[in-house]
C-alpha cells in the first residue's frame, strides 16, 4: 500500500495550519481595532472562501497562480511553482481553513475582557508582552478551537486542491483525491480503507483537544 497520500496530507494540513494559525490571529487582532463598516466589508472578504465552494475558490487560485497568469509566470521565473505541485497544495488548504480560524479568533477576542489588558498597560507592560502573556492566554479555549477546525479542514480538503495541484501519484496526491480516484476506478475497498485512515486522525486530534482542554479546565 502506497503512504504517499498520508504523508501528503499530513504535511500539507499541518504547514497550512501554521500559516492561518499566525495569520488568522493576526487578521483578528487588527480587525477588532478597525471602524465598523470597514470590519464588516473585512469580514466578507476574508470569510468569503468559507462559503464559496471549494473548487471556486481553487478557480481563483488558478487565476493567480496559473503559469499563464502574471504572477505564476513571475513566480515560475524564479523557480516558485504552485500548480501541480504538493506547496500549491499548501496553499488551497490554506485559503479554505482560513477563515475557520480568522472567524473563532475573531470571536475570541471579541469575548475577551480588554480591561486587564489595559491594566497591564498601565503598569508599563509592552504591547507584545500584553499579546502573548495575557490576550492570547486569555482566549485559549476559541484559538484552540479554531486551530483544530483549521486543521481538520486542511486534512480534507479536496475541492480547491484537486483544481490547483490535481492528483499525481508520488507528487500531488493526498488522501481525498486517493477517494475520489479509488473510488472512481471502481477500487471500493482501497477507497473504504483511506476514509477510514482520515476518520481515525480526525478523531486522534479532536481527542487530543478534548483531553488538552480539560487538562487545562482542571488547573
Amino acid at each position: 500500500m502506497d503512504l504517499f497520500p498520508l504523508w501528503n496530507s499530513l504535511r500539507i494540513a499541518v504547514l497550512s495550519s501554521i500559516i492561518v494559525f499566525f495569520l488568522g490571529i493576526g487578521a483578528a487582532y487588527l480587525a477588532r481595532r478597525l471602524p465598523r463598516t470597514v470590519k464588516g466589508v473585512l469580514d466578507v472578504i476574508l470569510t468569503l472562501p468559507l462559503v464559496l465552494p471549494p473548487t471556486v475558490t481553487g478557480y481563483f487560485l488558478l487565476m493567480f497562480l496559473g503559469l499563464k497568469r502574471p504572477l505564476g509566470a513571475f513566480l515560475a521565473e524564479h523557480g516558485i511553482r504552485f500548480v501541480m505541485t504538493w506547496q500549491g497544495g499548501v496553499i488551497a488548504a490554506s485559503a479554505v481553513a482560513f477563515p475557520l480560524m480568522y472567524r473563532t479568533a475573531r470571536g475570541a477576542f471579541e469575548a475577551f475582557n480588554w480591561d486587564i489588558a489595559d491594566a497591564a498597560r498601565t503598569l508599563g507592560r509592552r504591547n507584545s508582552w500584553i499579546f502573548w502573556r495575557i490576550t492570547i492566554p486569555g482566549c485559549r479555549s476559541g484559538i484552540i478551537a479554531g486551530a483544530v477546525l483549521a486543521f481538520a479542514r486542511a486534512l480534507g480538503e479536496y475541492g480547491a486542491t484537486s483544481m490547483l495541484i490535481g492528483y499525481t501519484p508520488g507528487r500531488t496526491a493526498t488522501i481525498s483525491t486517493t477517494v475520489y480516484q479509488l473510488w472512481r476506478t471502481g477500487d471500493d475497498m482501497g477507497a473504504f480503507i483511506w476514509v477510514m485512515i482520515n476518520l481515525a486522525i480526525s478523531a486522534a486530534v479532536l481527542l487530543a483537544v478534548n483531553m488538552l482542554e480539560r487538562k487545562q479546565g482542571g488547573r
